[in-house]
């Protein structure tokens, strides 16, 4: 018990100085100073403490700053912590438009498309929540069912209930494929001003393509510790030096 009163009194002092060292950088920001308030968020975070309104204020700096790739990178790492919040997203939409790479996603067709929207309406914590609302609901109506003593009300709960229980697969089924995708798909920044991504991991071979900084792409497969392949959103792939790269 003594230590974990100990533990938990480390921890207050811990939360109580990361709360006050981003009041100071919120005051260096709304001042004008952006480049103390971002170095002042950095020391939050290299202390351990991450949270979306954290990476939000600190891509606001560096988007004051000019510094797209850095605003663009911790506008996504924000967005991360917090899929449903239209401030971010709007801001990240801002600073993604100062961006030189314009790609064009792979046309879907309509199923593919409304599937791939009813996926994203939802985070893994949004999916989880409605699938164990689902499990209640259903629940509450198999026991209806199981205690009604008239005919066309078991009917009703019967029907309702299986209902709902397909709605509740429907939902789980979402949830780990959401949870699939998230998994297993890496993303990454492009740093560099200008990079030549290449069709094999050496510097020397053949360019397929040209990237400027600020641009999302997804990591598909490491050589080494030096290189990265990476695809786009119109399914180009290429190799691309990890240095200039920053994985989310």
């Amino acid at each position: 018990m003594k230590y974990f009163l100990i533990f938990w009194a480390v921890g207050l002092i811990g939360f109580s100085q990361a709360n006050e060292s981003f009041n100071k950088a919120n005051q260096l920001y709304n001042s004008g100073n952006y480049q103390k308030a971002a170095s002042k968020y950095m020391s939050i975070i290299a202390a351990d403490q991450h949270s979306s309104a954290l990476y939000y204020n600190l891509a606001n700096c560096h988007y004051k700053l000019n510094e797209i790739a850095l605003s663009i990178f911790y506008y996504e790492k924000a967005l991360l912590l917090n899929p449903d919040d239209k401030d971010i997203a709007t801001n990240l939409g801002f600073a993604q438009k100062m961006t030189i790479d314009s790609i064009q996603k792979i046309p879907e067709n309509r199923l593919s498309k409304l599937f791939n929207q009813t996926l994203n309406s939802l985070s893994i914590d949004g999916w989880a929540v409605r699938s164990v609302g689902l499990s209640c609901l259903f629940v509450l109506l198999f026991m209806c069912y199981f205690l009604s003593y008239s005919e066309s009300k078991k009917r009703a709960f019967f029907v309702s209930s299986n209902l709902i229980l397909l709605l509740l697969i429907s939902s789980l089924c979402l949830l780990f494929k959401k949870d699939s995708i998230d998994r297993s798909v890496r993303t990454a920044i492009v740093f560099a001003k200008e990079i030549e991504a290449k069709l094999e991991p050496n510097f020397r071979a053949e360019t397929s393509f040209t990237l400027h900084e600020g641009t999302k792409v997804m990591v598909i497969e490491n050589y080494g510790a030096d290189w990265s392949k990476i695809k786009l959103q119109n399914g180009e792939t290429g190799w691309i030096a990890n240095s200039e790269l920053k994985e989310l």
